[in-house]
């Protein structure tokens, strides 16, 4: 089977030059180089975030440290309990020292205030100003100053803001250790101690725990607002960074998160300092394409070798599109000979295989067909033509006999030139019904036949009936099978018209719409009950003329057959009740009739 199989030695062919060995090669070398840096990366950075997070802790301990060791000075603790009481030169120099003290302690301190807690008096020191004592507290600065009394450990770090510096026109970035003061060992709140820190130095350790070419870091207070940020196009905004909010609702104080929003693909780590140190967040982000850029250089290896694989598929392809495949060429070739008429093609031996086979088969059907055509197709036009004729026969003359006996009754009663008239629309009704060498007709030769039609029905229901007939020029020319649209009319004069109310009304309309030519004729009789509908469309449905169902269904039926010999299927023929009464039948067939052209071709 594997050497008559055409199937089976392309798939081995392919299988056995490329899929197999470099597929498998590329997708397991990538596989496993992706989990292996993946894994180290991780490693790496919650490694160094852990030692950055060391150092942010022992810094920022040691400015928590400089308010702490207030509780080691009895003057000053006795100045807060009472400062009106002490307010003396010395009590007020010791104060000015401690805060001076604090103040040049440290190279990033640029600023301590002291603001009590019963009053607006604030002593306030700066590396540009002397220790100056004043009677004015900043409304916002007591949102931070109950940050820190409801903390557990009294403290409430303030994010990084702009302050002016006084005297010079600029600004800079500050970050605020804000300290409630108590009366130890009682709970009550002497004072807010707050120390502005410059954050050179919280900006170097960060920069020192990230690698600015590839990654991202992002310092975060405990409530989700930017401190630092190593990327100036990404703010703390809650919702257009969903990450910050997804990393404040962990539990875990440290871990690794996988993220596909917010603009970025690829693994954050974070890890967070203790509530006593201001419980910051330390974030750190590598992209997808960074994390995984020595993964691709090997891919990009295998995928070397690969292409040298599919050279070699090449090559096979080529030998086994003009050793294997010639079979299928020659078979093409004869089924498009057919396409154009040839229905004599001739083809030497395919082989034994399937695509033999298949040719023998097709070589065949060919001369089955030939046969066929030559044997049944006279047949077939001679018994659609009988169909035709005995479609156009079964028209009731009923018409023709209620319309010479209105004419014999007005020749009779007022002898008037009226009658010739008469006469002739009758002479050119029968005329045009009773030529059988006319199939197809233009459109205005139809309509001209309808006018003359509805002219003696006129004549015979005189003010009790009005009709319209309205066609647009572009499709007068249309060929249409004879006698289409006369059944439509007539079957509303035999059911609608005798049970109508008030005048009676036929209306006829011919369009086009799109590469169809679109025929309305719409009554205002009584309409067809929905049930009846349905017994129509199972009547159209039936092949046989003699399916159990009344005689009414005759015209309608004609047309239903006509339109489906001379179109097949792309004709349609709809019968609805309209919504302000009547029935309403609409015929859409092609602009172009191709069943005539379609049956010369057959040979």
């Amino acid at each position: 089977m594997l050497k008559t199989s055409i199937r089976n030695k392309l798939i081995a062919l392919l299988m056995i030059t490329t899929i197999v060995p470099f597929g498998s090669s590329i997708i397991i070398t990538y596989l496993y180089t992706k989990d292996s840096i993946e894994e180290q990366v991780v490693k790496e950075s919650s490694n160094l975030l852990y030692q950055g997070k060391v150092n942010l802790e022992s810094y920022i301990n040691e400015l928590n440290g400089l308010s702490l060791s207030l509780y080691n000075n009895p003057d000053f603790i006795n100045f807060m309990r009472s400062p009106g009481k002490e307010n003396n030169y010395l009590t007020i120099g010791i104060v000015k020292n401690i805060v001076q003290t604090i103040l040049y302690t440290g190279d990033t301190i640029n600023g301590v205030r002291i603001s009590f807690a019963d009053g607006d008096r604030v002593i306030s020191a700066t590396k540009r100003s002397t220790v100056v004592f004043s009677n004015r507290i900043k409304d916002s600065q007591w949102e931070y100053f109950r940050k820190a009394e409801r903390s557990p450990y009294n403290m409430y770090i303030e994010p990084t803001y702009s302050q002016e510096e006084e005297n010079i026109n600029r600004s800079k970035e500050i970050i605020t250790i804000h300290r409630a003061f108590r009366n130890v060992p009682g709970d009550e709140v002497l004072a807010y101690i707050s120390l502005d820190i410059s954050p050179d130095k919280i900006i170097d350790l960060s920069r020192n725990l990230y690698n600015p070419e590839s990654e991202e870091f992002y310092l975060l207070s405990s409530e989700g607002e930017m401190i630092y940020s190593s990327d100036r196009d990404v703010s703390d905004d809650g919702n257009n960074q969903k990450w910050i909010r997804k990393i404040m609702e962990s539990k875990d104080v440290s871990g690794t998160l996988e993220w596909k929003e917010d603009t970025f693909n690829g693994v954050m780590m974070y890890d967070q300092l203790p509530a006593s140190a201001g419980g910051w967040f330390l974030v750190k982000r590598v992209s997808y394409a960074n994390l995984y850029e020595s993964a691709f250089s090997v891919a990009k290896i295998n995928i070397l070798f690969g292409v040298l694989g599919l050279t070699l598929v090449v090559l096979a392809t080529l030998f086994v599109s003009f050793k294997i495949t010639s079979p299928i060429r020659i078979l093409l070739s004869n089924i498009q000979e057919v396409e154009k008429g040839n229905m004599k093609v001739q083809a030497e031996s395919f082989g034994f295989d399937e695509i033999g086979i298949l040719g023998n088969r097709f070589q065949q059907m060919i001369e089955r067909i030939n046969h066929l055509i030559n044997r049944e197709y006279k047949l077939e036009l001679e018994n659609k033509t009988n169909q035709l004729k005995v479609l156009q026969s079964q028209i009731n003359p009923h018409f023709l006999y209620n319309a010479l006996q209105s004419i014999g009754t007005i020749a009779l009663k007022n002898r008037v030139p009226q009658i010739y008239s008469l006469i002739t629309h009758l002479s050119k009704i029968m005329r045009y019904g009773m030529n059988m060498e006319e199939d197809v007709v233009p459109l205005s030769k139809e309509i001209n036949y309808t006018n003359a039609y509805l002219l003696l029905q006129k004549e015979r229901f005189g003010e009790n009936l009005e009709y319209s007939v309205e066609v647009d020029e572009g499709v007068k020319e249309v060929q249409v099978p004879k006698m289409i649209l006369q059944p439509l009319i007539e079957n509303y004069f035999k059911h609608g018209f005798d049970i109508r109310d008030g005048v009676g009304r036929i209306d006829l309309t011919c369009f086009q719409d799109g590469a169809e030519l679109v025929m309305v004729v719409r009554d205002n009789g009584a309409g067809v009950t929905e049930e009846r509908l349905r017994e129509i469309e199972e009547h159209f449905k039936a092949d046989a003329w003699n399916k159990t169902g009344e005689e009414t269904n005759i015209g309608l039926k004609n047309v239903y057959v006509r339109l489906k010999l001379y179109y097949d299927h792309k004709a349609t023929l709809l019968l609805l009740n309209h919504e302000e009464g009547g029935l309403m039948v609409t015929m859409r067939v092609p602009l172009r009739m191709e069943g005539e052209a379609n049956e010369s071709n057959h040979h």
